[in-house]
């Protein structure tokens, strides 16, 4: 019993992997859309071109991704 539920475990962990990095991708992209769009926003009420419409986008991708390598390193020091 207790083999084969390791052997189950071990079947479905790559589908979590899997699974996660596909909602790190959407949350990325969902945010960076957000950001862009509120930067947009910002832009048009201040009179700045591009400036908050970059600097929000950049912020987005650059919080998304320490995010992901915050969960990623404490992943790999739980195993």
């Amino acid at each position: 019993m207790l083999a084969t539920h390791k052997f189950h475990q071990e079947k479905f962990s790559g589908f979590g992997s899997i699974l996660m990095l596909s909602a790190w991708g959407f949350t990325m992209v969902i945010a960076s859309f957000l950001f862009l769009y509120i930067g947009h926003l910002l832009d048009g009420v201040f009179g700045t071109a591009p400036n908050f419409m970059l600097g929000l986008f950049f912020l987005g991708i650059f919080l998304c991704i320490m995010r992901l390598y915050q969960e990623a390193y404490g992943k790999r020091n739980d195993v």
